[in-house]
């Protein structure tokens, strides 16, 4: 009775997002004050309900309930109970759960303490969250049932894939899905602000944690999604320009022009129609990673052949959000009255210039993404577009992005003089100068575009902490340290990447038990190969001793498992951290010969890539807290003053 008690709470659920919305429309067109209190009661109700829904289907999971077709088709008795967990949201039906319960808490969490909107803004961003359950409850219900039974009721599971049986892939697409939505209650806000022509600092300060929270999310789940696909895969690469991957990053450069358009908005009263725009062009961008990866179509453009009822009903749903958005956008822009202005030279015109490069590139990424996928599917040709593209388009717009932002922050608000700018900002260029001095003096074979990014990650990292000179440290706000670290952690990742592409080694051997490996300052030596058993995997590991450089001698072992339940076999890539770079090793097939092919990488730097995303997460979590901290003391100083009165 388990999953009939989820499909029934998934039906209550969406039809009090039915009654939200009819509640929000009509109240607000008729103005009828009943209806704005009682929206917020049927949110509330509407969150635990679609929650109660997807906890139950984790249920069947855990107790691998081989009634239930999704569990047959994602999940094994002999999985380790993480995977059963994650089998809840690795498919296509368990992830749309997933994608409306978080829509429907958020929701909920806006009814109970969202207190400075006006009423009609309020109810009518509400009405808009509803619309956009709506389509998802529908999709659930209609085209994929989580809780739809089996018969006869199968032995055993096919288990979850392989690839995704990993802790990285246990928290990367929740985090991920926290973003979208975080992106999707921006857009509601940006709705309701639109409709009561209520766009304005107060709309920016309800909506700017939305953001923050959901960039926060992306952040993490990109760089957890990329660590994953470089240990796990076994190809030695931490971003491929993959359509998935891109999927993930087009929201990120959205949410990020997004971020510090609504915080000029919220703090200095301009960039309002920047502002709408970001929130529903970021919208867009959360939709089509949401949908088109979870329909199949970035993996083949021919999956609605094999289900063209859902494909269908997925281009309708993209239609309608993405159409009506953009419909909305240009109805009301027009009554988007002009904020405070600027001069060119002030931070707000380097948020603008920010804002403009930001966009290029998610152009960049949108069409090379897009393109290969309507030429396929209209001419039935396969067209390739990969890093050389996306390199060569994206690489200097970035320089110029990065190399603005390390200035933003030094750039008065409003207006400023562009010599006093220059000034302020002469050190970090000449680091970056040294920097590059330097790096042409003692380096060979790096590329232009490393060459550049690593010297200005030099000057950005000084210019990061610039903020903070001739500060009181003690007395500065938790959002400027905040955004110290995120810029400094943007620094950091640009070393990564220009020192991996630049220095990385590689060497490919066929190799026996008793043979050495070298390269760079490492000395391998293949000891043996032998069979082992995992919990519902069976493997060959190879025994390798690692040495650096006359050091310490260190075991390594790269396997190649075989899944029974799935009849797959993965690579387990084996990873040596020292602080200067990371050993990578794979082991290959075997042939007749007794010979086993070894791949091995030196990958100078590259963990810095990672930390690098770390500390930008970690310097939005703090911006995040800070806020809602004076958010919060701001409330009860105005509560006090009323009580006063």
């Amino acid at each position: 009775m388990i999953a009939e008690a989820g499909l029934i709470a998934l039906w209550l659920a969406a039809g009090l997002a039915m009654l939200q919305f009819v509640l929000g429309a009509v109240g607000v067109r008729f103005d009828r004050e009943d209806y704005y209190a009682a929206i917020r009661p049927v949110a509330v109700a509407q969150g635990v309900l679609v929650t109660l829904s997807f906890l139950l289907l984790i249920w069947l999971f855990l107790r691998s309930d081989m009634s239930v077709a999704l569990v047959v088709q994602n999940s094994a008795s002999v999985k380790p109970l993480l995977y059963k967990f994650a089998g809840t949201w690795g498919n296509h039906e368990g992830s749309m759960l997933l994608w409306v319960t978080v829509m429907g808490l958020a929701g909920a969490f806006i009814a109970v303490f969202e207190r400075s909107l006006k009423v009609k803004t309020l109810v009518t961003t509400l009405a808009a969250q509803a619309f956009i359950s709506i389509g998802f409850y529908a999709f659930l219900l209609i085209s994929s049932n989580p809780f739809e039974r089996i018969f006869p009721v199968p032995q055993d599971g096919q288990g979850l894939n392989p690839l995704l049986q990993d802790p990285g892939l246990a928290f990367h697409p929740p985090t991920l899905y926290f973003g979208y939505v975080g992106l999707s209650v921006a857009f509601s806000f940006a709705v309701g602000a639109m409709i009561t022509r209520d766009v304005g600092p107060a709309f920016a300060q309800a909506m700017r944690p939305w953001v923050l929270g959901a960039w926060i999310f992306l952040t993490l789940g990109i760089t957890a999604g990329s660590y994953w696909a470089y240990y796990e895969l076994g190809w030695g690469g931490w971003w491929f320009w993959d359509p998935v991957e891109n999927a993930s990053l087009m929201p990120w450069l959205a949410a990020t022009a997004l971020l510090h358009s609504v915080t000029v908005l919220a703090t200095r009263d301009g960039l309002r129609a920047w502002t709408v725009m970001l929130a529903v062009v970021a919208f867009s961008m959360s939709m089509i990673g949401t949908f088109l990866v979870r329909s199949g179509i970035l993996t083949s453009v021919h999956a609605f052949a094999v289900d063209p009822e859902r494909g269908s009903f997925i281009l309708a749903l993209l239609a309608i959000y993405i159409g009506g958005a953009l419909a909305l956008f240009a109805l009301r822009i027009s009554t988007v009255r002009e904020g405070n202005r600027f001069e060119l030279v002030s931070r707000e015109g380097a948020l603008v210039a920010n804002n403009l490069l930001l966009s290029a590139i998610l152009g960049i990424v949108f069409v090379g993404t897009l393109y290969p996928l309507a030429v396929e599917a209209l001419t039935n040709e396969k067209l390739s577009v990969g890093p050389p593209y996306f390199n060569l388009a994206t690489g200097p717009l970035t320089l110029i992005l990065i190399a603005i932002m390390a200035a933003g922050p030094l750039i008065r608000w409003r207006r400023d003089d562009l010599k006093v700018v220059l000034g302020r900002v002469s050190v970090p260029i000449l680091i970056t100068a040294g920097a590059l001095f330097l790096l042409v003096l003692l380096t060979t074979g790096m590329s232009v575009l490393s060459l550049l990014g690593m010297a200005l990650a030099a000057g950005v990292a000084v210019a990061s902490f610039a903020p903070l000179w001739k500060r009181n440290l003690r007395r500065t706000p938790m959002h400027t340290y905040g955004m110290v670290i995120a810029h400094f952690g943007i620094a950091v990742a640009l070393i990564g990447m220009a020192s991996e592409s630049s220095f990385t080694e590689e060497r490919l051997v066929a190799a026996v038990p008793g043979d050495e490996i070298t390269v760079n300052k490492w000395k391998l030596k293949f000891e043996a190969i032998e069979p082992v058993a995992g919990p519902n995997w069976t493997a060959l590991e190879a025994r390798l001793t690692a040495q650096y450089d006359g050091g310490k001698i260190v075991e390594i072992a790269p396997q190649n498992r075989m899944f029974a339940a799935a009849q797959t076999q993965t690579s387990e890539a084996a990873l040596l951290t020292r602080w200067n770079g990371q050993l990578y090793v794979v082991l290959g097939e075997g042939d007749a010969q007794g010979r086993w092919q070894v791949r091995v990488w030196w990958k100078p730097f590259v963990t810095l890539i990672w930390y690098g995303g770390i500390l930008v997460a970690l310097g939005g979590l703090l911006a995040l807290v800070g806020r809602l901290r004076r958010r919060y003391v701001q409330h009860k100083q105005k509560l006090y003053a009323e009580m006063v009165l």
